[in-house]
């Protein structure tokens, strides 16, 4: 047979291929998706579809836009996934928490072992393991804050308090002690060093791995394959190298914070944390390697998820408060009427507090510490306002524009708490900020109370002893902050520098007498 048929016929049969595979691929669809369409959204480009929407600065803004367009459920398509971006509390509240059951999963990526975050249960699929995990932290990180955890928590911001009050300058590096050390205290048992703790250091660089995986710099995010390239290829060689550096950082911290903890319980030392509780009520018929290994997850992923979100959102308060000289006075005021300049506030004055609990929902509503959250991922077809989102659809909730609507919240690029105060109360009939901040439907965070009577404490005991102000130039004239945002994932003030004064001599020397009271 001439070699020209056996080309033609070869030819043929590709395209007769094709052709069928197409209209099996198309009545496979239509059979799935019952004739429904997919959400609106950009047509992208060919292959790689919105690829270079993806890749734009400050994300949450650039999926507000779109929204504008198309309406709060938008569909895109990147390098052949599907990806909707829910831009109002409706959909998200419709999607996330109403049908849950099939839209609670994450979308698994070698970069999540790589980076060295296989150990966070929030990034786990929803699964057995999963539920294992989150039933076992809610047993000891529970919705209503332990008598015994909220006093850690007061013990640590007033060993805060007066590292502000000796070297003011370092108020971002005491802002990471404070959670840093109760957390781990609460966790492991372990103390931590007022300077240079190599058990922190080894925390934050573990931590760095969580902005790495998420920046979307990464090439390995995209094409998985490329995990197997040798370090010597430019750019991936570095990537590779630096998700290997993360990974042994978080796995050093989960081993040895757990080794510390054991030593403690086989000596007969009093360790009461979370992992000693965890460890101590262990069933003796129990899959050691197995508990063990959920023991360490359960522990690290209480420390990640505590540390970077609380960080943040104090730093930006800070900010807030150098900008707004006004709300700062108006707080400081409600605290000494309540509780007069002779103690620190503590959390049984709470309730007592209404404006400065509305100067933390402010804070987390104007700094949006996750603009765009932890994405979920859809486990089945589902079928929504009569369009089709198919199973394995990558969900992002843009908490960011919700937070920033101006029919919710009126002027939202101002700092206002007194939009949730209403005759001196506040009021529950305005969106609360925690509704996104923490998580949605099954996925929510189960430390939710414990981070926030933390950061409570952190702002209420600080605006009760300091004043700040903005930060000062050589000549001694106050500099104009702008509060604009770094990162992605995870986003913190780009600038917060500030100035930082006892309020009056009678406040420096309750920080001095009351640091010994809280730590005795």
């Amino acid at each position: 047979m001439p070699i020209e048929d056996l080309t033609l016929r070869l030819v043929a049969g590709i395209l007769c291929y094709m052709v069928v595979s197409y209209v099996v691929g198309l009545i496979r669809w239509r059979t799935r998706s019952r004739g429904h369409p997919l959400p609106p959204g950009p047509r992208g480009l060919p292959i790689v579809g919105s690829v270079l929407h993806m890749a734009q600065a400050e994300m949450w803004k650039a999926h507000q836009n779109l929204c504008k367009v198309y309406g709060d459920v938008v569909h895109l398509s990147v390098l052949g996934k599907h990806i909707i971006v829910l831009g109002s509390q409706q959909a998200i509240v419709d999607l996330l928490d109403k049908m849950s059951a099939a839209t609670s999963d994450r979308e698994q990526n070698p970069i999540i072992e790589l980076s060295g975050q296989s150990f966070n249960f929030a990034l786990f699929p929803y699964n057995h393991w999963w539920r294992r995990h989150r039933r076992v932290f809610s047993q000891h990180v529970p919705p209503t804050v332990p008598e015994e955890q909220l006093l850690l928590q007061e013990q640590y911001v007033g060993l805060f308090l007066r590292k502000l009050l000796t070297s003011p300058a370092g108020f971002r590096d005491h802002i990471r002690y404070a959670f840093t050390a109760t957390i781990v205290k609460l966790v492991y048992g372990v103390d931590v060093a007022e300077s240079d703790d190599p058990n922190v250091a080894l925390m934050v660089r573990a931590l760095e791995g969580v902005q790495g995986f998420t920046s979307g710099r990464v090439l390995v995010q995209y094409l998985p394959i490329l995990r197997h390239m040798p370090l010597w290829v430019p750019v991936l060689g570095s990537q590779l190298r630096e998700l290997a550096g993360w990974r042994a950082a978080a796995d050093e911290v989960k081993q040895g914070m757990f080794d510390k903890t054991q030593d403690d319980l086989t000596q007969g030392h009093q360790n009461t944390s979370v992992l000693a509780n965890i460890l101590q009520e262990l069933d003796e018929d129990a899959n050691i390697v197995e508990e063990h290994l959920l023991a360490k997850n359960v522990c690290l992923t209480a420390f990640e998820g505590a540390s970077d979100t609380t960080f943040s959102t104090i730093q930006a308060f800070f900010v807030a408060m150098a900008l707004n000289p006004d709300i700062q006075w108006k707080a400081q005021a409600e605290l000494e009427s309540v509780i007069g300049m002779y103690r620190l506030p503590t959390h049984r004055d709470r309730a007592s507090l209404p404006y400065v609990s509305a100067v933390l929902k402010e804070s987390l509503r104007w700094h949006n510490v996750m603009p765009l959250g932890v994405p979920h991922y859809t486990s089945e077809d589902i079928e929504y306002r009569g369009y089709f989102i198919p199973k394995g659809t990558v969900l992002i909730a843009n908490a960011w524009a919700c937070l920033h609507d101006p029919d919710v919240y009126s002027d939202p690029d101002l700092f206002l708490p007194d939009r949730f105060i209403r005759n001196g109360n506040l009021d529950p009939s305005v969106r609360d900020p925690s509704d996104f901040i923490f998580g949605y439907g099954r996925r929510a965070c189960a430390g939710q109370a414990f981070a926030e009577a933390n950061m409570f404490m952190i702002i209420a005991m600080t605006l009760h002893v300091f004043d700040i102000t903005p930060p000062l130039d050589e000549a001694g004239r106050p500099i104009q902050i702008q509060p604009k945002v770094r990162g992605s994932f995870v986003v913190y003030p780009a600038d917060c520098r500030c100035t930082i004064r006892p309020r009056s001599a009678q406040a420096e020397a309750l920080i001095v007498d009351s640091v010994g009271e809280l730590t005795t």
